[in-house]
């Protein structure tokens, strides 16, 4: 009743300092009840009335709620940064970090540290970013700033030590992967990366060690690691154990079936639709590779070697192929009984 009340009264006060105050106030009850549909509405109309910093930076944390990261970063850039608060700051980095936009990331996270120099989860990510755009040296540098002052938050550490990795100093990383063990990291990645380290190394007794409890905690479906656990195993000697790990990689690496048939016979008809014969016939290959019961494929295929690319050899080949196949259909429809006769008058 109170709300409805307040509505009542708004477009009589106009665009003064009270209305203002009250739509702020209802956006942030609507806040805390969770309800960021509502308060969208209450901080957009304060917006369009006085655009304040703290309107702002109320209207951006509305919008982060609901994922709208492109309309955060927008709003929250132009504030000054003194004037950002450290959720705002963070809202801010983090916006382009969700959006993919690495380079605006490392940027505002950067100047979110020179603020806020203890936020562990920004280093970390600061780190990881670095390293992911090959520049692990400058994540390093990050992370060491950061762990001497603090060197047990487990956040940076992980990017610390995966930082250590992607600059290809594995003994730096299996220190940290060991601290982090020690520190009760059972983690995929942390045993994983561990594992990859010790085997870089030749340290092969814990890389065996380490990549398969990482191995079965993936519940056994981590293609790389069964892979790196095989070979591990053959070079340790353990051969049919390795042997049995290599052929559980290959399984795993298998694609969907099903979706590869869809995918490449979309690819045959799109090349083939634009002019691009060659790649045309490669793609419907490939999927007879995932469907070789594709009556028509064979036919498509002779057909544009008979008629684009001129290959008499390859056109017989496959129109051939195409009749044994046709031939096995108890009941041809009329157009398969057509592209039969057709195929027949091509191989005469």
């Amino acid at each position: 009743m109170f709300i409805l009340a307040l509505l009542a009264v708004l477009p009589v006060w106009g665009e003064d300092v009270d209305s203002l105050q009250v739509l702020l106030q209802m956006g942030d009850s609507c806040m805390q009840q969770y309800n960021t549909f509502e308060a969208l509405k209450y901080y957009r109309q304060a917006w369009e009335m006085k655009d304040t910093i703290d309107v702002r930076t109320k209207l951006a944390d509305c919008y982060y709620k609901r994922g709208n990261y492109r309309q955060t970063a927008d709003l929250l850039k132009l504030v000054p940064e003194d004037s950002l608060s450290h959720d705002a700051f963070r809202q801010l980095a983090q916006s382009y970090q969700k959006q993919g936009d690495t380079d605006s990331y490392i940027y505002w996270a950067g100047q979110l540290l020179g603020h806020f120099p203890m936020d562990g989860e920004i280093v970390a990510g600061l780190t990881l970013a670095y390293a992911k755009t090959n520049q692990p040296q400058r994540g390093i540098i990050c992370g060491m700033k950061y762990s001497q002052r603090d060197s047990a938050n487990i956040l940076v550490n992980r990017a610390l030590a995966d930082a250590w990795f992607m600059n290809r100093d594995f003994t730096a990383a299996s220190k940290l992967y060991g601290r982090l063990l020690e520190q009760g990291d059972s983690t995929f990645n942390t045993l994983y990366s561990a594992g990859m380290c010790y085997s870089q190394l030749e340290d092969l007794e814990r890389a065996y060690h380490y990549l398969q409890l990482a191995f079965l905690i993936s519940g056994m479906q981590h293609y790389g690691c069964a892979y790196r656990l095989g070979v591990v195993c053959i070079d340790t000697k353990r051969y049919p154990e390795g042997l049995g790990y290599l052929d559980l990689a290959k399984q795993l690496m298998q694609p969907d079936t099903t979706v590869m048939k869809a995918i490449t016979l979309s690819q045959g008809e799109g090349y083939y639709l634009t002019q691009h014969y060659e790649e045309a016939v490669a793609a419907w290959k490939e999927h007879l590779a995932y469907n070789p019961s594709s009556i028509a494929t064979y036919y498509n295929i002779g057909n544009v070697y008979a008629y684009i690319l001129r290959d008499q050899e390859q056109a017989r080949n496959y129109y051939q192929q195409f009749l044994d196949k046709a031939r096995q259909e108890e009941n041809p429809t009329p157009q398969l009984t057509e592209m039969m006769g057709k195929a027949r008058e091509m191989l005469k």
